[in-house]
């Protein structure tokens, strides 16, 4: 058998030969997985949803989701410490369930965090016109589509950035991302300590006050709450990347695993303190500013910290939006790197292609940062039909999130996990059957709570339509329905590994397996 460079053995029982860079270490893998999450990109962007819908108490959904995410994680650091390769939930699925559910999980994976990525860069709107009034370079911001416009702008150079940068190396990417990282943790640490010492009240004040939400709502402030909950679940997610780049990491089966569980956990310490403490700090829990898209948090950020102080901590969301922006076009890519050398996308052989110098895939760099542009031109006179399109992307990678957990769970059931157990691999022991169900169980609750026909998430303002308000089932329905068709009745029977990615073997040995 041909020496893999630098490989892992698990390679091979997928049949593919080593072509991408690894060298990414145990900082650099941790800080994927934790600026796709970003604390401060996701508790800055979204604390006005959230505290417009369910009040002050809101922030009670911060540990309910961590708790959900985590049992999700937690499988997920299993199956990264036996399966280190690229694309992880694709090639996780395919070796727990059928070759059509590990296609379908990659499919809407893929499509999903093409949206994601086009929804994530327009969080520079939120911030970078609050630092300085000349990132306004549309109208003053008071016109009807001065700000729609103005994100589209800034948001289409954050993504001509991230694709700049993902398609000249994986070495530069994790050297920006390592360093935006440390960047955001350590203004997470003092933007906690200075809300800390500026509170005006108790926490018991902020986790009882529902501010009158559950008004009027069929199901009392339960239906406020679950509408607010969104906005944590909008966040914490994305700790997968970690094990998307395990064929780009090195010891990738133990540094992985402990990459997944550490991200979540210290985006889930850090946020949420920076959450409570900005309640117990906000000067007037009544100020509408709390609730307005042009305020949130980062309006209680300046007005506790200082205009100079505060604006220093805007700047280092700035940077924690634009690697969690970096993140994002990472992992997306290594998906569809994936799925394209397996021959399961269209132009796979291009798509699959590695640059011999740079050892990265550069054409779906472009691809994905082309989408993603045409994706977020949407915004510009219809930013309601794009904040229905935010929403069905989270709903789609949580249910390709449970297009893993299923199959793991059947497996379990019928006997067939956990395999074999090898010295210093993380695995979940006696304790795996009940997180598997737990996080079935919670990802399927989830799903459908961001599912739900709300007109407050789906069809917020302007004229009502039915088809914005059901929009998550029609165009999950649609982009599920279009996928399985053209891979069923094209591309099933063609799918490989492509020759040029394909493991050479010795003439007389057993060929390792390729997917179905």
């Amino acid at each position: 058998m041909r020496q893999q460079d630098d490989g892992d053995p698990q390679l091979a029982e997928f049949g593919y030969t080593q072509k991408l860079d690894r060298s990414i270490g145990r900082f650099a893998s941790f800080a994927a997985g934790i600026s796709y999450i970003s604390i401060l990109t996701g508790t800055f962007q979204l604390f006005y949803f959230g505290f417009g819908a369910g009040g002050p108490a809101y922030v009670w959904s911060w540990p309910m989701v961590f708790a959900g995410q985590l049992m999700v994680a937690l499988c997920f650091a299993e199956l990264a410490a036996r399966y280190p390769v690229a694309g992880s939930l694709y090639n996780w699925t395919k070796r727990l369930g059928s070759a059509t559910t590990s296609w379908l999980a990659g499919w809407v994976m893929l499509t999903a965090s093409i949206v994601t990525l086009a929804a994530t860069v327009l969080a520079y709107q939120i911030t970078l016109p609050q630092l300085w009034s000349g990132f306004q370079v549309v109208g003053d911001g008071t016109g009807t589509y001065d700000v729609p416009v103005n994100a589209v702008v800034l948001g289409g150079v954050l993504i001509l950035f991230t694709t700049l940068v993902n398609a000249f190396g994986v070495k530069l990417m994790s050297r920006i991302n390592s360093t935006g990282v440390f960047i955001e943790l350590v203004a997470a640490v003092l933007i906690v300590v200075i809300l800390g010492i500026s509170a005006t009240r108790g926490p018991q004040e902020v986790l009882t006050d529902t501010a009158g939400t559950g008004e009027g709502q069929s199901l009392g402030y339960l239906g406020a709450f679950l509408v607010a909950a969104l906005a944590s679940g909008y966040v914490m997610y994305g700790f997968d990347t970690a094990s998307s780049l395990g064929e780009e990491t090195k010891d990738p089966r133990r540094t992985a695993p402990r990459a997944i569980i550490r991200a979540i956990t210290a985006s889930f310490v850090l946020g949420g303190l920076i959450l409570l403490f900005g309640l117990m700090a906000a000067p007037d829990l009544a100020d509408p500013q709390l609730a307005s898209s042009s305020g949130g948090l980062q309006y209680v950020l300046l007005q506790v910290a200082g205009t100079g102080l505060g604006k220093a901590f805007l700047a280092c969301i700035v940077v924690a939006i634009t690697v969690c922006c970096l993140a994002v076009h990472t992992a997306t890519i290594r998906m569809a790197f994936a799925m394209a050398r397996d021959n399961g996308l269209p132009f796979s052989a291009r798509l699959a292609r590695v640059d011999p110098k740079r050892r990265t895939p550069v054409v779906p760099a472009v691809v994905i940062g082309v989408l993603a542009l045409g994706v977020l031109v949407l915004n510009i006179r219809q930013p309601q039909i794009f904040t229905a399109l935010t929403s069905i992307a989270v709903v789609m990678i949580y249910l390709a999130y449970l297009l893993v957990t299923v199959p793991m769970l059947i497996s379990r059931l019928r006997g067939r996990w956990p395999l074999p157990a090898e010295q210093g691999r993380f695995s979940l022991g006696r304790w795996g059957l009940p997180v598997n169900v737990l996080a079935v169980l919670w990802g399927a609750g989830m799903a459908l709570n961001l599912a739900w026909p709300r007109r407050e998430v789906y069809n917020a303002t302007g004229e009502q339509h039915w088809y914005l308000q059901w929009a998550a089932f029609v165009l999950i329905g649609g982009i599920v329905a279009v996928g399985l068709a053209w891979y069923l009745l094209r591309q099933r029977s063609r799918t490989g590994v492509l020759p040029e990615h394909a493991l050479a073997v010795d003439p007389g040995a057993t060929p390792p397996p390729t997917p179905a």
